[in-house]
């Protein structure tokens, strides 16, 4: 049996060093290539930090700057202005545009997705909103319950449920997840879906009693209860 063990492990030793010796033979016929191919991914890497250090920083820096008049606009609620700029300053349009790679063009999309929802040009500010990327607690949702806001002002209900969902989902908190189920519910309501607005009042009075839209919660499921009911 001990005879049969040290065979055994002899044959192991046997195999792991032909795989070392296939290994180094490897690497001695194809050293130039393999040297070649460290080099080139060095110089990726040493690429992509000059690339960020030296061309996109300062451009974050000069949209930055550009953004904040259009940013004092939307504040005041001038979006066109903040949208198309103002002849001597830069509008949301052309910061995305000009700073593409830039963390101010991807909050410029936002910006320019919610003025053009007040401004009641809604596929305009559903593109503009698709295009915005944030894990932001507060800002992403909000970014999709607008969304879920210009489809249901452009009478496509499912796809103004959907996004109210998703925002309802997105970071779950007290803050926002409450305020887009109770849109979520209210197209279901209108669509005569009482018994999906019924299951989100009743999530609502469960897990968010503390929100405003709790209030009057009791109200929404007695009138879902009844409408199911006839």
């Amino acid at each position: 049996m001990s005879k049969k063990k040290n065979t055994k492990k002899a044959d192991n030793f046997q195999e792991v060093e032909s795989a070392l010796t296939k290994t180094e033979q490897y690497i001695e016929e194809n050293q130039k290539t393999l040297s070649t191919i460290v080099l080139i991914l060095i110089a990726i890497v040493a690429g992509y930090f000059a690339y960020m250090k030296f061309y996109v920083k300062p451009l974050e820096e000069e949209a930055a700057s550009q953004m904040f008049v259009a940013e004092q606009y939307f504040e005041k609620d001038s979006f066109n202005l903040a949208i198309n700029g103002d002849g001597n300053y830069l509008g949301f349009i052309d910061i995305i545009d000009e700073y593409g790679v830039t963390k101010s063009a991807n909050l410029a999309n936002y910006y320019a997705g919610i003025s053009y929802l007040k401004l009641g040009q809604y596929e305009e500010a559903i593109d503009y909103l698709k295009d915005f990327d944030s894990d932001d607690q507060i800002i992403a949702p909000i970014a999709l319950g607008a969304i879920g806001d210009a489809y249901s002002e452009l009478g496509d209900n499912d796809e103004a449920i959907s996004y109210y969902l998703k925002a309802a989902e997105k970071n779950s908190n007290k803050f926002t997840t409450p305020v887009f189920l109770m849109k979520a519910a209210k197209v279901y309501e209108a669509d005569n879906n009482y018994k999906e607005s019924l299951e989100i009042y009743n999530n609502i009075k469960d897990n968010y009693p503390t929100a405003k839209q709790a209030r009057f919660i009791e109200k929404y499921i007695k009138r879902a209860e009844l409408n199911i009911e006839k």
